[in-house]
């Protein structure tokens, strides 16, 4: 490993960790800060003083070609996660949203952005490409968004992703047509018609491989309780099927994302995303900082004027076209419009196409410049962009409700979450199933779950002691956590992560004994059942009822029984009734 790597990976990381915050905490946003990061340690930025003032090499990072790599692995990672919250029913329903919005949207956008591009003096041909390349929106960008927000399962977030969707399974046509461009190809039926059969292959190939290979290979993995091993399987499906797509001439996040929806109906999806998710958040950051080292400001301000009107523009009619494809297909207008201004800026994929072009000498270098300075303009300006398109839906929806603020969306919730699906835990599901109380359980058995999910039970596999499982299962709207893990230290990690993260919801929690009890009764548990205590009350009750006493006496006689162990434990404790 070189030392100039290493320079620039600490680089990176101080930037990551001191600077982005700063500006996270002037609310101007991670994404933005990234960016912003990228243009000042790079080499259009400090790098220029790298050879006039030798100390700036050591705070700028020398070679954005090497932290290339890392940033599209966050991206690859991002959109595994994000096809997690999916399942190939979901992605069915939204058929009409990605072939009818996502196509209409591709068409109504590149086309005037190609005219665009023709009246500002390209080539006929060049423009085509340049416009289709501009229609396209961030994936990584927009997917994070929707992420942060918890929105990717919202109405508004399915119908994005779907856009975003079709967009990566344009980039094969945009990449033949760039090299038509070029004129690279001699044969353009040939050459067609070898794509897009390597396009499908690839797609089918994942698609199978994840059916009948990828489930019970993660379960196989999931048997052996080594989280290790776990990690290992899932990181080699999330790049092989990234590595095949981009074979293929697809986007390798779609290959990424067809792998997350093949898992998202296992019982392992709520583990996998808690432990990919560090890896995602700093990569991710590596690529908007890579974005921001693209922008070479020295060639691009003679233009600036004209970059700033070009992304304008591309802005507000990107996102009237697309409000025109959403409404074309009777999407609602609040959505529709939130959707438009989401999809409103250019890709990353413009960036790759731009780069080929003025590589090949097809475009102008001076050109390039100016058209990824609008790319980058255009991704800096997103998270603001987002917040007022988030204004417009609730205004438009308010509007449409006759000024009543209806929400727009809405998750579920009002659910209890278990942890542990043993013996206890199962009992204390099909009482909630009886009384029609929705719950979602957690437990680290992989044999368990499995026979639990064979039966339509909503359980899945995880770590109930770690607060990002919890999350996953709705923890911040659930009505209660009831603890029924085996381990004393696991039940008290559980109840502390609990007391941390949603200190005001209630926990019943199964203790081994009455010391155990009293120490979750020290941890803020609102009811406590001492398991050995509780055996001995209802076999103390059965055998005063087999000797003839009356039922009345006998539950008398169990309460006050009771009550000295509540009062030797040091505190009260929730009972069932005899």
């Amino acid at each position: 490993m070189s030392d100039a790597f290493l320079k620039d990976a600490f680089v990176y990381l101080v930037a990551a960790g001191v600077l982005v915050p700063l500006f996270h905490r002037a609310r101007i946003g991670a994404v933005v800060g990234f960016i912003a990061v990228g243009a000042l340690i790079g080499p259009h930025g400090l790098g220029r003083l790298a050879d006039a003032v030798p100390l700036v090499h050591f705070i700028t990072i020398s070679s954005p070609e090497r932290a290339a790599p890392f940033g599209e692995l966050g991206v690859v990672f991002l959109l595994f996660l994000l096809g997690l919250e999916f399942s190939a029913g979901r992605l069915w329903e939204l058929r009409r949203e990605v072939f009818g919005v996502g196509c209409l949207q591709v068409l109504l956008c590149g086309v005037p952005l190609a005219i665009g591009a023709g009246i500002a003096g390209q080539p006929p041909g060049l423009a085509l490409v340049i416009g289709f390349a501009l229609a396209l929106s961030s994936t990584a960008l927009v997917s994070q968004l929707l992420i942060d927000q918890h929105r990717a399962l919202a109405p508004i977030g399915q119908l994005v992703i779907a856009v975003l969707l079709f967009q990566d399974l344009m980039v094969v046509p945009i990449l033949l047509a760039a090299e038509l461009v070029s004129g690279g190809a001699s044969d353009v039926l040939t050459l067609a018609a070898a794509a897009l059969a390597k396009a499908a292959g690839a797609v089918v190939l994942i698609l199978v491989a994840g059916r009948f290979v990828l489930a019970p290979l993660v379960a196989a993995a999931a048997s052996t309780r080594s989280r290790d091993l776990i990690m290992a399987i899932t990181l080699v499906v999330v790049v092989g099927s990234a590595a095949v797509t981009h074979a293929a001439g697809l986007s390798s996040a779609l290959g990424a994302f067809l792998a997350g929806m093949l898992l998202s109906e296992t019982a392992y999806r709520h583990q996998i995303e808690v432990d990919l998710e560090p890896f995602k958040g700093l990569l991710v950051g590596v690529f908007f900082v890579t974005v921001g080292m693209s922008v070479d400001f020295a060639a691009v301000l003679p233009s600036l004027h004209w970059v700033i009107a070009g992304t304008a523009g591309i802005l507000l009619l990107k996102t009237a076209f697309s409000f025109a494809a959403a409404r074309a297909l009777r999407v609602a207008p609040p959505t529709a419009a939130e959707a438009a201004v989401l999809l409103a800026q250019t890709g990353e994929f413009a960036l790759v196409v731009f780069g080929l072009l003025s590589a090949g000498g097809t475009l102008d270098a001076a050109d390039a410049g100016v058209l990824v300075a609008m790319v980058g303009l255009s991704l800096a300006a997103t998270p603001l962009l987002a917040r007022l398109g988030g204004r417009l839906g609730r205004s438009l929806d308010a509007r449409l409700h006759d000024g009543l603020a209806v929400p727009m969306e809405s998750g579920a919730g009002d659910h209890v979450v278990i942890g542990g699906f043993g013996r206890v835990g199962r009992a204390v599901a099909d009482a909630l199933d009886e009384e029609g109380v929705a719950y979602l359980a957690v437990d680290s058995d992989p044999r368990r779950v499995a026979a639990a999910r064979a039966a339509g039970l909503p359980v899945f596999f995880g770590d109930a002691c770690r607060a990002e499982i919890l999350a996953r299962l709705g923890a911040a709207r659930a009505r209660a956590f009831v603890v029924t893990l085996d381990a004393p230290s696991a039940a008290e990690r559980m109840v502390g992560a609990v007391r941390q993260h949603w200190g005001g919801t209630v926990i019943i929690a199964r203790a081994k004994d009455a010391e155990h009890a009293r120490r979750l009764a020290a941890l803020g548990v609102a009811g406590v059942i001492p398991e050995a205590s509780e055996a001995s009350l209802q076999l103390a009750a059965r055998l005063l009822t087999a000797l003839g006493l009356p039922d009345e006496a006998v539950a008398l006689r169990t309460e006050r029984t009771r009550a000295r162990i509540e009062a030797a434990m040091g505190g009260p404790t929730a009972a069932p009734e005899t």
